[in-house]
């Protein structure tokens, strides 16, 4: 289980650094539903060499195999709560960095969703 836990870790990490510089370098491309279809074709293609949608695109990989590894040797009902972390590391990290406000219920829920993977990862034999 500690290999397991400690897999996790390092996917979530990745799978959030990822997402923060997913989400950084779409807000810098712009506001796709405002766009006509040449713009975003446009706004493709730039994405296509940005390197903050590549990089979040090569973290987001990263995550994915290692995912694929635990799985290879964890019950999907233990590893998949774990994957909730992402949702801790994304509120800190998305205030930080992101500068994106996060409400006293928004946090509310982050805590119950941390005390909810401790009860599961526990459940799995931890």
């Amino acid at each position: 289980m500690l290999k397991t836990v400690v897999v996790m870790l390092m996917a979530v990490t990745a799978g959030t650094i990822g997402d923060l510089l997913l989400a950084r370098g779409m807000k810098e491309l712009g506001d796709l539903s405002t766009m006509n279809l040449k713009t975003i074709f446009n706004v493709f293609l730039q994405a296509l060499t940005s390197p903050k949608l590549v990089f979040g695109t090569c973290f987001l990989a990263v995550f994915f195999f290692l995912w694929l590894a635990v799985l290879s040797w964890e019950d999907l009902s233990v590893a998949l709560p774990m994957q909730a972390l992402n949702y801790i590391l994304v509120a800190f990290l998305s205030q930080y960095f992101l500068h994106e406000m996060v409400s006293p219920l928004r946090w509310a829920g982050t805590v119950l969703v941390a005390i909810g993977v401790m009860m599961i990862t526990k459940s799995g034999g931890a």
